[in-house]
């Protein structure tokens, strides 16, 4: 009987060391709350929220906390080859655990763009924040521009990119 006894609480020791260790995990890929202005708010087919209504809202520090790419390449709306710097849209959409096909992208004005989600590749897209080093003001068409780097790829100098090109991003839905 003792015997017993001992096995079963060894099992629920261990137990109880396993559920913790999965609970400390989740916990590690929680998203945070922002702190400061919330300038990206993501909604839809996402499997990561930070708010109580299902959405993901970032400032500016929690996307600078994702892993940022910088390139630098020319685009229609500026002089000179400026180097912009933010999250990889598919770095972003990953982080989100995102499902859908379509990506609504909606700017500050309620200009609006449906993205296939398929544009979100490795060296494709960023949600850039900063330009030449600085953060981009809404002036500058910030606080966030999705930017492809328009000089590695020719598919990405057309029109149909131009259009899906938003600048003074607000929010991404995700949809199927």
């Amino acid at each position: 009987m003792t015997t017993i006894c001992a096995g079963l609480f060894r099992q629920f020791i261990a137990s109880t060391i396993l559920f913790a260790g999965m609970l400390q995990a989740s916990r590690a890929t929680e998203l945070l709350p922002p702190k400061g202005p919330v300038i990206l708010t993501v909604t839809g087919m996402i499997g990561r929220a930070n708010d109580k209504d299902g959405s993901a809202k970032f400032d500016l520090e929690l996307l600078d906390q994702l892993p940022q790419t910088t390139f630098q390449t020319r685009t229609i709306w500026t002089e000179g080859d400026p180097e912009f710097t933010g999250v990889s849209l598919s770095v972003l959409l990953e982080a989100l655990e995102a499902h859908g096909k379509i990506l609504r992208m909606t700017a500050l004005n309620e200009y609006a763009v449906d993205v296939p989600i398929a544009e979100a590749v490795d060296e494709g897209p960023i949600l850039a924040s900063r330009m030449n080093g600085n953060p981009i003001t809404v002036r500058q068409k910030g606080p966030l521009w999705l930017i492809y780097p328009y000089d590695t790829n020719p598919e990405y100098k057309s029109e149909v990119t131009y259009s899906q090109s938003v600048w003074q991003l607000k929010s991404i839905d995700v949809r199927d």
